[in-house]
């Protein structure tokens, strides 16, 4: 397992390399301009994030984290995260590593829960947070456990408070009865927990999603909106004595569903392990159980996995093969990681295999737009070989009128920029943020408004679909600014012999794609016979301070690849303006030395076949760099392939 991390964290650290080995080439060969640079920025920065995220969701007392022991602690020689019989994990807790943030344990109070925002929103808000320092702890597991068990703590609070929190639901006879004689709720201390731990897969970009019980999943809908849908890989975790329960189906269903990177895993087989029966007759009885599982959550038996995360983590303390391979945690960590990595490597590849033509592309634009003129200047100067003064003269008057047509055609230039300009400041007023926080603002006033649960699905549907109205406004916007650029391209290509690439595209498709999903969960958790049959009102107000935080996410997205395309559109039509006014500008300088004296022709021949050599070579060892890129891309799946 550690293995396949390194291998491929070695190959992203390849591509890295090889991407800015490529990038520092084209700087100085001076063939970027800002949209290619924004390019191969974002490609590099798209690496460094890099993450590859599992979630570990189930009921409580599955023994979710026992398994996140087993597969990734066990080499501490005990258990770090808190484990035992009964609820332990009480919060959403990822376990990760980011080097801007020293070895502490980060703690979101629940009385967050009370505001009008999500967990998101909290994130990039360093006072929100208890942080607890993990340095001193490093090296004794001991004390990482200690400090890991503020995941496990909780608080008795007033049913008020609860329900203020969204965590209490006076019609849910199960939440009713966990009422103590003082008439107090017991809930969770933490909000959220996010453990910033060196671990080396954790280092190479592993997250892990360590989830409460069940009951978290409908509670806190930062899960349901944003970490499991966005996890890599989802294990699902069963219990072997207790099979699927009826909870068990409804969030199968609901939240997660079969699909990529969906792992089922039927743990606590050890329960099965009948010491009056043979081994065989153990396994007939998992097989079954497996048999059971699969067909009522609709899967085929081998996409379940059996385990013992407990004997499992025993056997790797104490070195004991036998029960390990008895455990069948090897089969469940091959799935695992043999499935995940690779289909991480493939989406990076193909997304920086397109980065790379488009970049590619350009650059030989460039290029050939400069060897074209160089061939140009090199016809113009062979055919003053033998011409009089007379001739030379008039090949100079017929580059100063070439010369002001184009800076005729740089005056309608500069009106299109001034139309540009207006339509770039019309498209922010639907896609900006101002207009998303006025329609969240105006949706809590009529949720607040409402008498009822069922009368917040009005408001909540407007909210969407508004939503979707103002990115397709936008969205023609964009067409119109993209329509309008590209036949001022077309119209110096073909007026003035430039070698222009239509424009690069832009679409908010994929945002329009976000708050569709964002909506599906909506609909799915808040049904109709959901609001009228349970007093819902609070948890929908919370449900939807994670709504607003998610699209507000999605909109502030939309308007960074937007304002990027706006500044990078004209970038390959400006550094070709520029080029072309040198070359003008040194062709007329070159034919009036030669006009002045003749005698200096020959050299003037001579120095443009040179630079035309060079830039031949500059051509191929473009080719070269970018070949190095698309080799590095390629390379390690061999390995990665073998290890699986």
């Amino acid at each position: 397992m550690v293995q396949d991390f390194e291998q491929y964290g070695a190959w992203r650290q390849g591509v890295v390399a090889a991407l800015e080995s490529y990038q520092m080439w084209v700087n100085a060969a001076e063939l970027t301009d800002g949209a290619t640079a924004q390019r191969i920025a974002r490609a590099l920065a798209r690496l460094a994030d890099d993450k590859l995220s599992v979630a570990f969701v189930a009921e409580f007392s599955r023994g979710k984290s026992e398994l996140i022991n087993a597969i990734f602690f066990a080499d501490y020689g005990q258990r770090i995260l808190p484990s035992a019989a009964g609820r332990t994990t009480m919060c959403p807790t990822e376990l990760m590593y980011d080097p801007a943030w020293p070895p502490c344990l980060r703690l979101l109070p629940i009385e967050t829960r009370a505001s009008n925002l999500s967990t998101s929103d909290y994130r990039d808000d360093p006072a929100a947070w208890t942080v607890l320092p993990l340095a001193l702890a490093l090296d004794a597991g001991t004390s990482l456990h200690e400090t890991f068990k503020q995941v496990s703590l909780t608080k008795q609070v007033s049913v008020a408070e609860a329900q203020s929190y969204g965590l209490y639901d006076e019609r849910d006879p199960d939440v009713a009865a966990t009422l103590d004689a003082d008439g107090m709720i017991e809930i969770s201390l933490w909000r959220h927990a996010i453990i910033n731990f060196p671990h080396p897969l954790l280092k190479q970009g592993l997250v892990i999603l360590d989830t409460p019980g069940l009951n978290a999943i409908g509670t806190e809908p930062e899960l349901t909106l944003n970490l499991i849908p966005n996890a890599h890989a989802v294990l699902f975790i069963l219990a072997a004595e207790t099979g699927v329960t009826k909870s068990d189906i409804e969030v199968w269903r609901t939240h997660i569903g079969a699909g990529a990177g969906r792992i089922v895993v039927l743990n606590k087989i050890d329960a099965m392990w009948d010491e009056l029966k043979s081994e065989a007759q153990n396994d007939a009885e998992i097989e079954r159980q497996q048999a059971s599982v699969a067909h009522l959550l609709g899967l085929e038996p081998h996409q379940v996995y059996p385990v013992s995360a407990q004997k499992a983590l025993v056997a790797k303390i104490n070195d004991d093969m036998a029960l390990l391979k008895k455990s069948r945690l090897g089969t469940l960590e091959a799935a695992l990681f043999n499935e995940l990595i690779p289909a991480k490597q493939d989406i990076i590849r193909q997304q920086l295999a397109d980065d790379m033509a488009r970049l590619v592309g350009a650059q030989q634009a460039m290029i050939g737009a400069r060897i074209r003129d160089l061939v140009e200047q090199l016809q113009e100067l062979k055919s003053l070989r033998g011409k009089n003064q007379g001739v030379i003269a008039h090949m100079m008057r017929r580059i100063d009128i070439e010369k002001k047509e184009f800076d005729a055609s740089l005056v309608k230039l500069a009106g299109t920029r001034s139309v540009f300009a207006r339509l770039s400041t019309e498209l922010f007023t639907t896609l900006g943020m101002a207009a998303v926080q006025q329609e969240i603002d105006a949706v809590r006033d009529a949720m607040q408004a409402s008498r009822f649960a069922t009368g917040m699905r009005a408001p909540v549907k407007y909210f969407f679909d508004q939503a979707k109205v103002n990115l397709d406004d936008s969205a023609r916007k964009i067409a119109e600014i993209g329509e309008m650029m590209e036949s001022m391209y077309r119209k110096f290509s073909t007026e003035h012999g430039l070698a222009l690439s239509l424009p690069m595209a832009f679409s908010l498709d994929k945002y329009r794609h976000d708050i569709d999903a964002i909506e599906a969960v909506y609909l799915k958790q808040f049904g109709t016979a959901t609001l009228i049959m349970t007093s819902r009102g609070t948890l929908m107000e919370r449900f939807f301070d994670s709504i607003a935080s998610r699209v507000r996410r999605t909109y502030r997205g939309a308007n960074a690849d937007a304002e990027a395309w706006l500044k990078v559109i004209m970038a390959p039509l400006e550094a070709q303006i520029r080029q072309h006014k040198e070359q003008l500008k040194h062709r007329l300088a070159s034919i009036q030395r030669i006009h002045d004296a003749t005698d200096s022709l020959e050299h003037k021949i001579e120095a443009f076949e040179a630079s035309h050599r060079d830039l031949e070579k500059v051509r191929a060892q473009l080719h070269q760099l970018a070949g190095g890129v698309t080799l590095a891309l390629q390379s390690q799946l061999a390995p990665l392939k073998t290890a699986a």
